[in-house]
């Protein structure tokens, strides 16, 4: 079977419960065969390992967490309270496929928690099952209500927003990791979660592609409102604004977030775009071009602070070469916040600057 292409998280990986949430799970992987589908699953295991009992899967699936495989029944007498679904497939379906395997949870004992766009209460008989046993179904999916038309109003406070030239590639993580940097430099700072995976990990914050268009930036403003001059947000981000799937949810955020950093997230050796038929990669360049352009709309003063790598699928030794020639290259520092060291060390420093 074969693991996503991400490298566990340091053990010091911030401890933030999310309240309300049946905890210890059992991560569900369905039927996936690629690991960028299961981007849930793995930010769980890395960031929140101390919540993650084991992982359950039907026969089809070809993508593993690397934790204990447990049926429903063994990971309730192991401690678990809820089956969580650890994929996030294209459009947020939850397929007939997965019925047979969510009910055998709820008979198990556990409650469901779903960060997918289609509601739990949608599958055919699971809320009976679920009322009848008395299990929760819960929906992480839910953005708040009356969420404003943004206003391009300039916010007090510093933001900071990584963007990346694919989905599912780190963003997520980036910002996790430059969260807890700054934090251990002494720096004010907050995390905010803009994706299923990222609220479950932080405790809050607005599920973006389930925000009506037109609402997109106002959401990420109630995101990050106005905070002390030195204070900062970092943004969790989303898509890439070249993904012909989901180019309105980051184009959304990058206004909303008027963002005074940005971080580009990138995979070596990535040619296509996740999803897509045969779309090529955006390069790294055009992407700092098309954020710098779109960005400075609401932000004038934006800026690159540098680039995140995802080098797990290389060894040591080729990733420090490859990141030092690219920041040559590039100008600006290059580091996998993963690895960390100096690298990373250099890239906080940058965005800090």
């Amino acid at each position: 079977m074969g693991n996503a292409s991400v490298l566990a998280a340091p053990s010091d990986a911030p401890e933030r419960a999310a309240p309300g949430l049946p905890q210890p799970y059992l991560l569900f992987l369905g039927d996936t065969r690629e690991s960028g589908y299961a981007k849930t699953a793995f930010g769980l295991r890395d960031w929140a390992p101390e919540r993650c009992v084991g992982e359950y899967a039907l026969t089809e699936a070809d993508v593993t967490t690397g934790l204990t495989r447990m049926t429903p029944i063994e990971a309730r007498s192991a401690g678990a309270r809820s089956l969580l679904i650890g994929v996030a497939n294209p459009g947020g379906t939850i397929p007939e496929s997965w019925r047979a395997a969510l009910l055998d949870a709820l008979e198990a004992g556990l409650d469901i928690v779903s960060g997918m766009h289609m509601r739990l209460t949608d599958i055919p008989g699971l809320a009976h099952v679920a009322e009848r046993l008395g299990r929760r179904l819960i929906d992480v999916r839910v953005p708040p209500a009356d969420i404003p038309v943004a206003s391009g109003r300039k916010r007090s406070g510093k933001r900071l927003l990584t963007v990346g030239t694919d989905c599912a590639l780190g963003k997520k993580y980036t910002a996790l990791a430059l969260w807890r940097a700054f934090a251990a430099r002494g720096v004010d700072s907050d995390f905010r979660a803009t994706g299923q995976t990222g609220i479950m990990i932080a405790g809050g914050g607005i599920p973006m592609d389930a925000v009506v268009s037109d609402f997109e930036a106002g959401a990420a403003e109630l995101l990050s409102p106005d905070a002390a001059p030195d204070h900062w947000d970092v943004i969790e981000g989303q898509g890439a604004l070249t993904h012909p799937s989901f180019a309105a949810v980051s184009l959304g955020l990058l206004h909303g977030s008027q963002p005074d950093v940005f971080v580009v997230c990138h995979e070596p050796g990535r040619t296509e775009m996740i999803g897509t038929a045969s779309y090529a990669l955006t390069s790294i360049e055009e992407i700092v071009d098309l954020t710098m352009k779109l960005g400075s709309r609401t932000n004038p003063a934006i800026r690159c602070g540098g680039f995140s790598f995802n080098t797990a699928a290389l060894s040591d030794a080729e990733a420090t070469d490859l990141m030092a020639r690219e920041s040559e290259r590039l100008g600006l520092p290059v580091a996998d916040p993963i690895r960390g060291g100096p690298a990373f060390d250099a890239l906080v420093a940058s965005c800090l600057a």
